[in-house]
């Protein structure tokens, strides 16, 4: 029974590590759900609780109002500020200038999408749905030639070249390489922006404002926190050119992302972690394949620079030099040799 069990799994082996990693990557799900639920929820219940006192402190302190009227009120400030717009003050911010429409279009097609500024109109969120149709897949497309221009420089030159001068591993010195990299990555992308973050948002801490860079590399764009929001123009005169820079710091960041996460990928160690998960068939289906299209290179190849016996012999017959010189086929040399 035990030989029985043992060759069954040796035979299904790529399919035994799948149910693994699927059984593992739904374990991890529920773990998360689980930790956030006991951290946060004891949260939300302690703010309800404080929002439902200051509602009843409000409406005994106003006799005045009635419990529906502010509730209609709350109803309509809360249903504004999804949209964007805020009624605490007179700021004269804008959602919809020039500069914050195109930190809104860059969201979009990088499909960060904070939801802190949402079309308004009919008209606005049908545009939405067309314009994101088109520019998600050209987004997707610019940015993958971008970083595969990035990679030949950053990593794969690299690691053609230094392995065979300094006598290493290529797969060490492609590990190595990872971990350098994630370390500038992290430190360029992550921890001088949030520090910079952290000393222009006066209402951030640090882990607020590396959160925000996390949150916004990483296009999960919780929406939570969002910078320039809290300033108005009088207090900010410089808004817009903030709001240009952290949209090019988004772009840059998110091709650095994609980088290091392109790098990490082509590393030998995750290929070969890779390849436990793949069936046996479609392995020797991928390699039947190349063996197909090297067989095909090879006749093509044959076309062009092999002539017949016959066609050789007639032209040499009748006093002439062939137009190319006879030569047998590379598999045929080998068996004759």
């Amino acid at each position: 029974m035990g030989g029985v069990c043992a060759r069954f799994a040796e035979d299904h082996r790529p399919g035994l590590n799948f149910a693994l990693l699927v059984v593992t990557y739904a374990a991890y799900l529920l773990v998360g759900a689980g930790i956030f639920s006991s951290v946060e929820l004891p949260y939300e219940v302690r703010l309800r609780d404080q929002l439902e006192a200051s509602r009843r402190d409000f409406l005994a302190n106003n006799t005045c109002v009635s419990d529906d009227s502010l509730r209609q009120l709350l109803a309509h400030a809360l249903e504004a500020n999804n949209y964007g717009v805020s009624v605490l003050g007179k700021s004269s911010r804008r959602n919809w200038d020039f500069i914050s429409s195109l930190f809104f279009t860059s969201t979009v097609l990088t499909t960060t999408g904070y939801g802190h500024t949402v079309p308004l109109s009919d008209e606005g969120k049908a545009f939405c749905i067309i314009y994101s149709v088109v520019g998600i897949p050209l987004t997707l497309f610019f940015l993958s030639a971008v970083v595969q221009r990035i990679m030949v420089v950053v990593t794969r030159r690299p690691l053609a070249h230094f392995p065979r001068r300094w006598a290493v591993s290529k797969a060490k010195f492609a590990a190595a390489h990872a971990v350098a990299l994630i370390v500038v990555v992290t430190l360029v992308v992550l921890i001088i922006p949030a520090c910079i973050f952290f000393t222009v948002e006066r209402d951030w801490n640090f882990l607020e404002s590396l959160y925000f860079c996390f949150i916004s590399l990483t296009t999960i764009g919780l929406g939570d926190y969002v910078p320039g929001e809290t300033q108005s123009t009088e207090d900010d005169p410089h808004r817009d050119l903030y709001k240009l820079v952290i949209t090019l710091y988004l772009l840059i960041g998110l091709v650095c992302n994609l980088v290091l996460m392109e790098t990490c990928v082509e590393l030998p160690q995750m290929k070969r972690l890779r390849q436990r998960f793949y069936r046996d068939d479609l392995r020797e289906l991928d390699s039947e394949t190349a063996n197909i299209i090297e067989r095909e290179h090879t006749a093509d190849a044959s076309d062009h620079v092999i002539p017949s016996v016959s066609e050789h012999t007639d032209t040499v017959r009748d006093g002439g030099r062939p137009a190319v010189p006879y030569m047998l086929a590379p598999n045929l040399n080998g068996k004759l040799n």
